[in-house]
């Protein structure tokens, strides 16, 4: 018999219950028999705040702050910030905290639809527990807990709500206040702590919610314990077969985001549980129902209809509109790469955005935009004009790269893939207003680099020597081919924007354009750089000539790199290589070959229990964006025919492998 999974989503106040059927839902992911030991956790997140699961019933791994950095656990670089756990939760049972070995029929499911974490256990068989966890969509420093619990016999409960510092905030500072109003005593706990090096302060506060409904609000007993945690909890006796539904708001910010962050963060909180569980639910599903309006469906496929939509939920997750922050390669999901953003945004995670969600791809835009100053000063320390972006950015948009990294110093490439992104965005939206006021000056000072980083060593000879590709294996190399290719298209963009806007162009673009070399081995095929000679590489580099980069068009010359460099592809390299080479393949009419490419890029990148992706086949450093964002150009360039032309997104020809019956790209942007 076809096992049927109940997933009961609760509204407070309308009490309503939502039957899914599990076994078959495309947005649902889901984890049973969990190993604590093979664990890896999957992330709420809206944009700002980052909840990460954990395998013990009611907590949460670790928090994330977005656009928050400080220097601490990796040597001189600065790190993407953990900050307050706010909402981690434990329960007594009859007097008895519930732990790993009092838990039954432990079970949690990501609704990707509405951007909610379930979790559902028994515990020593008195109560049954449902915990629903979100980082609000519409309120981006607040999240909301749901938390049922319903007694199998009569019992006494105690929920407990805690805040705990991770390690590396000092000064911890903890606070409680009873708001004291004729209708609602709300109890307020707070946490405030210094940054490792006291750049930045830090502040979360929490409260219980009690339903709407009820007719009880419980006394609320606030403890101390130690300075890096303490906690609120409240009793309530249960009859057998008695549910009783509260909830927890909490909100965390910093000085990065607020001047006052310890009065914002209780301002937030405050705010959250004046507006109530079924408001706050109902608003932040609104949200999401708006970012699904931008889906890709398809017949024939469950289960990579149910990955697709896992990229998608993760890459809308990670990023929000207006911001002004940027991506990692790994979101919200933790602290992998420091936070820190490279190409993975730009050349990887912002093209499907800019189909799909080009508000949200702006914010990306502004992220570099507001550093093009440092990027400016970062040029002129090496010697050259314009701007010269760095590889890994943080904070103020300075190189943040770790010493020991030839990265840092050399893969140039980054600045090219800048102006690439934000020509692409003009294409898209043909924004004249935004192209004069951010895109051009960006575009113009990467220009100006390449004319300045060039040695200009005869006609079809002006190299660009001494550079790491977008094949980091291959280091301090000569005209390399990605990155001459992207040099060339940064000079023809900041032409075609001058022209755009009725600016003299600078002719001195187009003739170091004209004179960059690409090279090619004596057979045709391109050759990766000046001296490569057929070695393993990490990742697609010289076919990212014919897409993203559509500098080469010519059909031939692209089957004829993609033959070439297919061999040469490392198993051990990263998910969105191989999603270059699928994307070519259905691209060039070879769908079935390009489904079994896809498959294999991201497939064996899944980790145990919800198959959130690692950036390698065997990895364990979820989530990795930049592959979802490799496996969507697929989807949308490849198999769905989505390309960006100069009158916007353009839907051409699909591109379907037989499993597929059909494929919809649902509300790509189109211009008005």
């Amino acid at each position: 018999m076809k096992t049927r999974i109940l997933l009961l989503l609760v509204l407070f106040g309308s009490h309503s219950l939502i039957a899914q059927d599990l076994t078959s839902s495309t947005w649902h992911l889901k984890a049973s028999k969990i190993d604590p030991a093979n664990y890896y956790g999957v992330t709420v997140a809206n944009g700002m705040v980052g909840l990460i699961s954990s395998y013990e019933p009611m907590k949460v791994a670790d928090v994330v702050l977005n656009g928050v950095y400080d220097n601490y656990q990796r040597g001189r670089v600065s790190n993407i910030l953990k900050t307050f756990n706010h909402v981690n939760m434990e329960l007594e049972v009859g007097g008895v905290r519930i732990g790993g070995k009092d838990i039954a029929n432990y079970d949690q499911v990501l609704d990707m639809k509405n951007a909610t974490l379930l979790t559902t256990y028994s515990a020593i068989n008195k109560i049954s527990v449902k915990h629903e966890m979100m980082s609000l969509r519409h309120l981006p420093f607040t999240s909301l807990i749901l938390v049922e619990i319903t007694a199998k016999e009569d019992v006494d409960i105690t929920p407990i709500l805690k805040i705990e510092a991770p390690d590396h905030l000092r000064d911890v500072r903890n606070y409680y206040a009873e708001i004291d109003r004729p209708h609602v005593l709300i109890p307020l706990m707070t946490s405030v702590a210094q940054s490792p090096s006291g750049e930045h302060t830090l502040a979360a506060s929490s409260s219980f919610i009690f339903s709407e409904g009820h007719g009880y609000e419980p006394k609320v007993i606030h403890e101390d314990w130690d300075f890096n945690m303490h906690l609120i909890k409240f009793k309530k006796k249960l009859k057998k077969g008695e549910t009783y539904k509260f909830a927890v708001v909490g909100s965390t910010t910093s000085s990065e985001h607020y001047s006052d962050p310890f009065n914002e963060a209780e301002r937030l909180t405050i705010f959250g549980r004046l507006e109530g569980t079924e408001r706050l639910l109902t608003l932040h599903k609104k949200q999401w129902a708006k970012l699904w309006e931008s889906d890709v469906v398809i017949e024939g496929d469950d289960q990579a209809q149910r990955e697709i939509r896992s990229a998608l939920y993760h890459l809308y997750s990670f990023g929000r509109e207006g911001l002004g922050l940027s991506l990692s390669p790994m979101g919200l999901s933790g602290l992998g790469y420091n936070g820190h953003v490279f190409w993975d945004t730009e050349l990887w995670m912002y093209p499907p955005m800019l189909m799909l969600q080009p508000q949200i791809a702006r914010s990306f835009l502004d992220y570099r935009y507001d550093r093009l100053e440092a990027a400016k000063r970062n040029a002129l320390a090496h010697g050259f004009k314009g701007a010269m972006f760095p590889w890994e950015s943080a904070d103020d948009g300075s190189e943040d790269t770790p010493v020991w990294a030839l990265t840092g110093p050399f893969e140039h490439h980054i600045s090219g893939c800048i102006s690439w992104a934000f020509w692409k965005y003009y294409q898209v939206t043909g924004d004249k207003d935004w192209l004069k006021e951010k895109g051009y000056p960006v575009i113009k000072e990467v220009a100006d680099f390449w004319t300045s980083r060039v040695d200009r060593n005869g006609p079809g000879k002006y190299d660009i020597k001494n550079v790491v590709g977008a094949n980091e294996w291959e280091e301090n190399i000569d005209n390399n081919a990605f990155t001459n290719a992207v040099a060339i298209l940064s000079l023809r963009y900041a032409t075609e924007a001058a022209n755009e806007l009725g600016y003299k162009a600078d002719p001195d673009w187009m003739h170091v354009a004209d004179n960059i070399p690409i090279l090619q081995f004596p057979d045709g095929v391109t050759r990766e750089n000046a001296t490569y000679d057929g070695v393993m590489i990490k990742q697609a580099d010289a076919n990212l000539l014919s897409y993203p980069l559509e500098l080469i068009v010519d059909k031939n010359q692209m089957r004829k790199d993609l033959k070439y460099y297919e061999t040469k592809m490392s198993p051990n390299g990263p998910a969105m290589g191989f999603c270059v080479l699928a994307t070519l393949y259905a691209k060039l009419g070879e769908p079935d070959k390009a489904y079994d490419i896809f498959i294999k890029s991201y497939r064996p990148n899944g980790v145990p229990p919800f198959g959130v992706l690692s950036e390698t086949a065997g990895g364990t450093n979820p989530y990795f964006g930049t592959g979802a964002g490799g496996l969507l150009q697929t989807v949308l360039a490849g198999f769905g025919g989505l390309s960006i032309t100069d009158k916007g997104v353009v839907q051409g020809d699909k591109s379907l492998p037989k499993k597929w019956k059909s494929i919809e790209v649902k509300g790509f942007y189109k211009r008005k």
